[in-house]
């Protein structure tokens, strides 16, 4: 358990742990939380690990962590990070192995009264649409060559070119569905051997496909510009650049422990492995992280194209086109400019497990199985206090061992049976481990953003069928 006696309390829901916590902190550390949520804040090794994020060279204003903090590799998840884009360091760790995993919504023309009959069909043809689990491939295999590296330079527009969507869809992705950085032949060929089928797949752990309504609207008028309505059926997608993104990060984490020294860097975990953002290795990281989001995008528009082919398949060739409300990605670095101490500087941001939220921006916050998601909108709070950022799910509370263990999956398919949502999952313990009570309130962790001004409640959506590996 963390010692929270030398913690200060900004804010109700902001909280620091100052520089001199720690001789080696270049930065505070501050972190968003209700008081009410500080134990489970400090139950795992998450605050200490934002405490070393703080110590890395080049780091501005301060290391922050959202309400859905919780332990990751190197970073916490849920961490984010700015640095110096000359004087600073990039760090795999602090992205994460699932290079811009991400969440896309799509709305219907459907009301929840209009499918609820049909739900069963809905689940098991998303659940045969679109492949899930550990290593699954899809139905679309690229050769290796110039085919490949379309995709990683093109991403979402990529896919539009192989006929797998419309115009419309690119208008809503962040960054387009494409980061124009992108260069191929630093993803390795074991990295490109690992993603040939995966493209148009969800993966498992908490990935999923969920088909929902909006539950509940709290701001009438930015839901109105999203297009979202009392009672209308969404369909959230969260998943990323699955074996591919995941090659990518252990090949430069490998890398940055073999070159870290050259550059005098020594850290407090060596899970932190990083380089200067500038040197060679760091530009050649940055320019692979960035193919690699480029392949989570083009993912995450087939896996739409393919729920597309459910909905049809299911309600006929009339069915309303369903319209892409937003993408967003919750593993990622970008160059962005911001304020500090008075002065305008371009900084490298971390992302790990956090969303953008730029002002005006919507910003997706899914739930876990059983519980609600939320559409919020960025404010311009975000550029003063987060680096632009936002919470990005509900956050971890327990392992995924300790869930197993109190549950399973034919306990958790009847409770949730009984809330009127069917789910379909190719892996009773990856059910079993992807449990709500395995993740926080979210409801508490969206309430910390809102009242941080962060982001404003828009509408919370419910689950009606949960699609997942």
């Amino acid at each position: 358990m963390f010692d929270f006696q030398k913690i200060r309390k900004i804010t109700p829901v902001l909280w620091e742990i100052p520089r001199s916590f720690r001789d080696d902190m270049r930065v505070p550390a501050r972190f968003y939380s209700h008081e009410a949520m500080l134990h489970e804040v400090g139950a795992d090794r998450a605050l200490e690990q934002l405490v070393n994020v703080a110590t890395l060279p080049g780091i501005q204003g301060w290391a922050l962590a959202m309400p859905d903090m919780h332990e990751g590799y190197g970073f916490p998840i849920g961490g984010v990070a700015a640095f110096d884009r000359q004087e600073g360091i990039i760090s795999p760790g602090g992205i994460g192995y699932d290079i811009n995993c991400g969440v896309r919504l799509l709305r219907t023309g459907f009301a929840k009264e209009e499918i609820k009959d049909f739900l069963r069909d809905v689940g098991r043809t998303i659940f045969s649409h679109v492949p899930s689990g550990v290593g699954r491939g899809g139905k679309l295999s690229l050769r290796r060559g110039q085919d490949f590296d379309a995709v990683l330079l093109l991403g979402a527009r990529r896919m539009l070119e192989l006929g797998y969507g419309i115009e419309e869809d690119l208008a809503h992705i962040e960054s387009g569905g494409k980061l124009e950085g992108a260069q191929p032949a630093l993803v390795s060929e074991h990295a490109k051997y690992r993603g040939r089928d995966q493209l148009g797949t969800m993966g498992a752990g908490n990935h999923f496909v969920e088909v929902g309504y909006v539950e509940t609207i709290f701001d009438a008028a930015a839901a109105q510009d999203l297009h979202l309505a009392q009672g209308q059926v969404t369909v959230l997608i969260h998943t990323g650049s699955r074996g591919l993104g995941h090659q990518v990060a252990t090949d430069y984490i490998r890398l940055m422990n073999r070159v870290m020294e050259n550059y005098g860097i020594h850290l407090p975990d060596r899970e932190l492995a990083c380089v200067p953002f500038s040197s060679k290795e760091g530009q050649e990281y940055f320019a692979a992280m960035q193919a690699a989001a480029n392949f989570a995008w083009a993912n995450r528009q087939l896996v739409t194209c393919e729920v597309r082919e459910a909905f049809q398949r299911v309600f006929g060739q009339e069915t309303p086109e369903l319209s892409v409300v937003y993408d967003v990605a919750h593993n990622i670095a970008k160059v962005e400019e911001y304020e500090i101490k008075g002065v305008r500087k371009e900084v490298i941001v971390h992302r790990k497990g956090a969303t953008r939220a730029f002002p005006g921006q919507p910003v997706l916050i899914p739930g876990s199985m059983g519980t609600a998601s939320y559409v919020l909108l960025g404010q311009e709070a975000s550029l003063v206090q987060s680096f632009g950022s936002s919470c990005h799910g509900a956050g971890r509370r327990m392992s995924r061992t300790r869930a197993r263990r109190q549950t399973s999956a034919a306990l958790l398919r009847e409770d949730l049976s009984a809330q009127g949502i069917v789910i379909n999952s190719g892996s009773k313990r990856g059910l079993a481990e992807e449990a709500p009570f395995a993740y926080k309130d979210i409801d508490d962790v969206v309430d910390v953003i809102h009242e941080a001004g962060i982001a404003k409640k828009v509408a919370r959506l419910r689950p009606l069928a949960v699609i997942k590996g």
